[in-house]
């Protein structure tokens, strides 16, 4: 079987087992955004994602974006779903549609100020380290309320929700922190969660993620 061809099949079972998921949790699947994530991946890859269906990408390195979204013809939304340095701002501002990685106002600033000479509001997600560890990104529970309102007061952004990744753990163990994070999303006010990847979107569903970030169950292992 073509790459293609793979890619095409295991993105449809990807949106059955979406649409399974959402069944079980009584929520409309179209309500949950599917991010195809393509690190390491070339652009034929994104190519062929595109051509079966998926409508958001997701890089999670702004070098790797800009020499591989140049190469893609097919149109999509794309997400940076990986750390930003602040000094890639302004490049992370002219190749995304969604900046899924903002986790301090001082970046939220950098990424304000590139987005307003670029003439753009740049539609942000507030990056939560929803399990406290030391060597992930993020900012800290306790900070969520006082950001969100700061981020809300920046004309150039616009803060749609939350994003996390947990912590490795069982299926229960990860359910809690989704859980978790749901909370604080809805005490922020605000719509958007971001979380569950290849081994847990389901259960991240279920817990009411509104987007999910896929790679492994689509593309297959990383070579």
């Amino acid at each position: 079987m073509s790459d293609a061809a793979s890619i095409r099949e295991n993105a449809a079972a990807v949106r059955a087992r979406i649409a399974a998921a959402c069944a079980r949790a009584g929520r409309d699947p179209a309500d949950v955004t599917l991010v195809a994530v393509t690190k390491v991946f070339p652009a034929d890859y994104v190519e062929s994602a595109i051509a079966a269906g998926v409508a958001d990408i997701g890089e999670n390195r702004v070098q790797e974006a800009r020499d591989k979204k140049a190469l893609v013809r097919g149109s999509a939304r794309w997400h940076l779903i990986g750390h930003l340095q602040s000094n890639k701002a302004k490049d992370a501002v002219n190749l995304f549609d969604v900046i899924q990685t903002v986790d301090s106002v001082e970046l939220a600033q950098k990424i304000a100020r590139a987005a307003e000479a670029a003439g753009k509001r740049q539609e942000i997600l507030l990056q939560v380290n929803i399990g406290n560890e030391e060597q992930k990104s993020g900012a800290e529970r306790a900070e969520i309320p006082a950001l969100v309102k700061t981020l809300r007061g920046i004309d150039a952004l616009d803060l749609r929700g939350l994003m996390a990744i947990p912590p490795l753990g069982t299926v229960e163990e990860t359910r809690r922190y989704f859980r978790e994070l749901r909370a604080l999303r809805d005490d922020a006010g605000v719509d958007q969660l971001s979380m569950g990847m290849s081994e847990d979107f389901e259960v991240a569903i279920e817990e009411g993620a509104t987007i999910v970030r896929v790679g492994r169950a689509i593309f297959g292992e990383r070579r």
